[in-house]
């Protein structure tokens, strides 16, 4: 429907478009790149000759401009993200962890058990220079005081507040969370190094030891003394950025994607770490979507009657969205580096499992001879259907670049799914 909603600005008959674009949207869900080749093709016919209808003499360059500018609204969307706490919290490795890296990786917020933080400093996400976390100096000073702490770290910079506390909520955290709230902003309450806790437990309790006891325990604790000051009904996630993919870290992930609205959260949700088989689904549904934009944008530029123009610009939407996939399934070389490092696993073991080009291997020539060849029955029209203007060329362009896309978008989601799966291995058996 995003999609619905960009075109329909540039047509005359909202309704009409909205009706085709339904339409078409249940033909391409008919549709199977497995299909025996003849329904494949049948099939595609019909969503061609849908396209076709729908776009004949709808205003092609209106429709054209507003998609382009939703393109281009996705990749410029900034999303930016306060962190906050006290001294020794763990605010760093909190920021590390949500944007995959560890200390000692590239581009790393330091960490340390002194104040390593004396003003906001920004740590962009890898592969999205747009999503950023902001790590904010140490809320524990005696003369904190929560209003003119916010001007010092330019409040309306931020677009919501995660507030972290290693051990219990204090008045501070209570205070900034209360100005925040007063400000129109949301924040969240974060109980950092729950993995210590548990630990020392184990070890002091071994005969009586319940991880999911302890863990409500917590989770109680943390309510009642933010209750104490005033907060009714807060909402606490437990967690530890040395394992972040357990306790609460999934759940509070989740809320920040649904808190997010529009091209915020689809910003956010690409430029997260594979941290899960869920995100991994996400990713690759949220994708789905996009590939709608940039076929039509791909398709629309086949109307302009400029030789050689069409195939150019259909080969660098196509090498663009290709290298873009990469990065946002964390297939690019720097983040299996990363990766690798994290995992003690051999970069060539996760290379190995990679059965789509790599992403030095993805080239115009690699793009071109994708066309030619046709992705799995990809539906080559140009063999069987008149030559009857640039609308008919940007029928086949549309078909052609969804295809070649959607082919594409599932090979990489599955090697990203094969490569969290072999770096989680340990010695073939544990963590899955």
């Amino acid at each position: 429907m995003e999609l619905v909603s960009a075109l329909t600005k540039g047509m005359e008959s909202v309704s009409v478009l909205m009706k085709g674009m339904e339409s078409i949207s249940v033909l391409m869900g008919a549709l199977d790149l497995s299909l025996d080749p003849k329904e494949f093709f049948d099939g595609s016919i019909k969503v061609f000759e849908e396209f076709m209808d729908l776009f004949k003499d709808k205003g092609q360059a209106e429709v054209a401009s507003t998609v382009q500018a939703e393109l281009e609204s996705f990749k410029s969307t900034m999303l930016d993200i306060a962190v906050t706490g006290e001294t020794g919290a763990g605010k760093s490795s909190f920021i590390n962890a949500l944007r995959g890296l560890t200390a000692e990786d590239d581009g790393a917020a330091p960490t340390g058990v002194t104040e390593t933080t004396t003003e906001p400093t920004v740590y962009p996400y890898p592969n999205h220079p747009n999503v950023s976390l902001w790590d904010l100096p140490g809320i524990g000073a005696p003369d904190f005081q929560p209003n003119t702490y916010l001007r010092q770290v330019k409040f309306k910079r931020y677009d919501f507040f995660v507030i972290i506390a290693s051990e219990r909520f204090k008045c501070n955290h209570v205070a900034l969370a209360r100005e925040i709230e007063r400000m129109g902003k949301r924040f969240y309450f974060v109980r950092s190094k729950v993995d210590e806790d548990l630990r020392n437990e184990e070890r002091d309790h071994p005969r009586t030891f319940s991880q999911e006891s302890i863990l409500e325990r917590l989770r109680m604790d943390c309510r009642k003394h933010l209750q104490k000051t005033g907060m009714s009904n807060p909402e606490i996630f437990l967690l530890s950025s040395c394992e972040f993919t357990k306790y609460d870290a999934p759940a509070l992930v989740k809320t920040l994607q649904d808190d997010l609205q529009g091209l915020q959260r689809l910003a956010f949700l690409l430029s997260l770490p594979n941290l899960s088989a869920e995100i991994i689904e996400e990713k690759k549904a949220a994708l789905q979507k996009l590939i709608w934009l940039i076929s039509v944008a791909s398709a629309l530029v086949n109307v302009i009657p400029i030789p050689q123009l069409s195939v150019a610009c259909d080969i660098s939407i196509l090498l663009g969205s290709m290298i873009a996939f990469y990065k946002h399934f964390r297939l690019d070389e720097g983040s299996l580096a990363n990766l690798a490092r994290q995992t003690g696993k051999p970069i060539a073991e996760l290379k190995a499992v990679i059965t789509s080009p790599g992403a030095k291997e993805i080239n115009r020539d690699v793009v071109i001879k994708m066309l030619l060849k046709g992705e799995k029955g990809l539906p080559r029209l140009t063999a069987n259907l008149p030559v009857l203007g640039p609308m008919l060329t940007a029928g086949i362009s549309f078909l052609t670049t969804y295809f070649m896309l959607l082919s594409f978008l599932d090979k990489v989601a599955e090697d990203a799914r094969r490569v969290r799966k072999t770096a989680l291995k340990e010695d073939g058996k544990k963590r899955k």
